[in-house]
């Protein structure tokens, strides 16, 4: 399913993150929406424009993070739009529902909560947020784990092979 400007896309999923998950300092993406590069492969689809992030912090702690990364012109770079410890979702099911508006002038929601006690453990409602990227023929879901080894693999180490479970996936394009 593509996102195109206007479409509001409403994404529903599960997810259980594995006890004692290891993270580092850098990247490890469970969810990202990115866009999709034209035949001329010229669009701005280097970094996704939103990601759900497990990471170490310095201190040591884990954290959940929703990330907003707006087009390379604005040079904004990261902006955190949710921070939630990481604890709190591990060995747990959860439940996401996910609502983008495509657009330079889109929107974006997402509430994450627990199934086992309903606790809403993340909640973003941004209803002005640039939602494309130049030269883009979409938008699209992506779902998995896609982290940094770190340089020439410094950080395999640190790193363990990781099973993320996903359950019950919806995927539609609502009528505006």
């Amino acid at each position: 399913m593509v996102g195109q400007p206007g479409d509001e896309m409403v994404f529903r999923w599960k997810f259980r993150l594995p006890d004692g998950m290891k993270t580092t300092n850098k990247f490890c993406h469970l969810h990202q929406i990115k866009g999709i590069d034209n035949s001329a492969g010229t669009a701005d689809v280097g970094n996704p424009l939103i990601t759900f992030t497990a990471r170490t912090l310095s201190n040591g702690k884990q954290q959940f993070q929703v990330i907003f990364v707006g087009p390379s012109s604005a040079s904004a770079g990261n902006v955190y739009l949710a921070r939630a410890d990481l604890a709190e979702f591990l060995g747990r099911w959860v439940e996401v529902e996910e609502r983008i508006v495509c657009g330079m002038q889109g929107s974006y929601r997402v509430s994450v909560k627990r199934l086992d006690d309903g606790r809403e453990l993340i909640s973003v409602s941004e209803p002005d947020l640039t939602m494309w990227r130049d030269g883009t023929v979409g938008m699209r879901p992506k779902w998995g784990i896609y982290r940094s080894f770190g340089t020439g693999g410094s950080l395999k180490s640190q790193l363990r092979d990781e099973m993320l479970r996903f359950a019950d996936f919806s995927v539609e394009k609502v009528s505006r």
